[in-house]
């Protein structure tokens, strides 16, 4: 059905104003004071939870507290002058991880509509399409971090757990260094920020010549690029969620780990192309971008946050009736280990990632009005950070952890470098892709 309302102009040029400019740099010093203020409090004497209690708690459970207890009291001092940097290496790797998946969904979103040849998404296509900008940045982060840090997050880094017959060998850990060898995960981890940037490059590409000379021949390669990386991405999706979080806790194992971080990334995604959108639209940009547009993506946020909330029901249910100790321990670690450092964020979790975005979201007004979509998108935004916060701190830094000046100087540093870059993409082309084969049919989208 034809929308009745009038077809603004598709010309628009987004300005990334030197206000704009100066407020994320404002903003990121702010995030960086943070930090400092964290480190300093970190590396206090008493600035963390003390080994003995958290290794105790968590391995009580497995029948190992007094041996624990004893390497904990011998490592006391060691651990006061190394936690302060773990958790500093911890908190750049999970920040990283997170924006690293918010940015390759941008090009995951413009490729499933590519494939399934939707024209509705058009009018707004540059925003998904600015995301996949920042992941040099991450990739690089990662990197150095690995290298630097790396011994301080993967236990199976050290060489020591494959020396057959010696006080720290690790049977299991032997058993998977075929695949957890840093040589291979390094290749790895090269591979997936290569492999997705320049597929993203060439279809960036296809579409900012598709605005100079139209047609349907850089359309039909965008379909078959972003097929293709569909293809690739289904698997490195669930490989990098086996790389990045989930061999911190080489041990444990979930068959389901690698769709349970691909619908975190996917929703907290959606939430940022909605949120930016939004955003765009109350500034006077596209306005071509009607209730229908605001609805659909709502509708998205909204099916999503359940979906995730289906995997992580599901994944942690199957653990919980099986009862198998090197399952459980997985969550044990996060309920009471570690002076129950996790158990909050643990729930809050699932407050800011289902509860609230469901409630909020469940009538039809409110999933294209603006006030309720930026409530809801940034409760999963926070939220899904939280998610991996309390996935990858727990087997990273431990009982050295904690929620305080240091984690959110991290994360507000990362969201103004993103929102960064993806300004300086959006400034870049006509916020609208003028020559976009479906775009008559996205201008006219109406779901009334």
């Amino acid at each position: 059905m034809a929308s009745a309302h009038s077809i603004p102009s598709i010309e628009e040029r987004f300005e990334f104003t030197s206000g704009a400019k100066r407020n994320l740099i404002i903003g990121g010093a702010i995030g960086a004071a943070l930090v400092v203020v964290g480190i300093y409090l970190a590396a206090q004497p008493g600035g963390h939870h003390e080994a003995e209690a958290a290794h105790g708690a968590v391995n009580a459970i497995t029948g190992h507290a007094a041996a624990a207890s004893h390497e904990a009291a011998g490592h006391a001092v060691e651990e006061h002058h190394v936690s302060w940097l773990t958790r500093i290496w911890a908190n750049i790797w999970v920040n990283a991880v997170y924006f690293t998946g918010i940015s390759v969904v941008g090009m995951f979103f413009i490729s499933y509509n590519y494939l399934a040849q939707a024209g509705w998404s058009a009018v707004f296509k540059r925003v998904p399409e600015a995301m996949p900008a920042f992941l040099p940045i991450t990739g690089v982060i990662m990197l150095l971090v690995f290298i630097f840090g790396g011994h301080d997050l993967f236990h199976w880094t050290h060489s020591e757990v494959y020396e057959v017959g010696g006080p720290e060998y690790d049977e299991i850990l032997a058993g998977k260094h075929g695949y957890l060898n840093t040589p291979f995960f390094v290749g790895r981890l090269i591979f997936y920020f290569v492999a997705w940037y320049f597929m993203w490059r060439k279809i960036r590409q296809f579409s900012l010549e598709e605005d100079q000379i139209g047609g349907t021949e850089l359309y039909d390669k965008s379909i078959r690029l972003g097929t293709a990386f569909l293809v690739i991405f289904g698997v490195t999706s669930s490989t990098s969620a086996w790389d990045f979080v989930m061999s911190i806790d080489p041990h444990w194992f979930s068959t389901m780990f690698g769709w349970y971080t691909l619908a975190s990334w996917h929703v907290a995604g959606l939430a940022v192309i909605t949120l930016t959108v939004v955003m765009l639209r109350e500034r006077g940009y596209l306005k071509a971008v009607n209730s229908s547009h605001l609805r659909d993506l709502g509708k998205f946020v909204f099916a999503f946050s359940i979906f995730w909330t289906y995997v992580w029901f599901a994944q942690f249910l199957l653990i919980y009736y099986a009862n198998q100790p090197e399952e459980i321990i997985y969550f044990i670690e996060r309920f009471r280990g570690h002076g129950s450092i996790f158990k909050a964020p643990f729930f809050i979790t699932l407050f800011l990632n289902f509860f609230l975005p469901f409630l909020v979201l469940m009538t039809r007004d409110s999933k294209f009005t603006h006030s309720i979509l930026k409530v809801a998108c940034w409760s999963v935004i926070i939220g899904h950070y939280m998610d991996f916060y309390t996935n990858i701190m727990p087997g990273s830094a431990g009982d050295t952890a904690g929620f305080g000046p240091l984690e959110w100087g991290f994360f507000i540093v990362f969201i103004c470098g993103f929102v960064w870059s993806m300004a300086t993409q959006l400034e870049k082309a006509n916020l609208i892709p003028k020559h976009h084969p479906m775009l008559e049919e996205s201008l006219h989208h109406d779901i009334a």
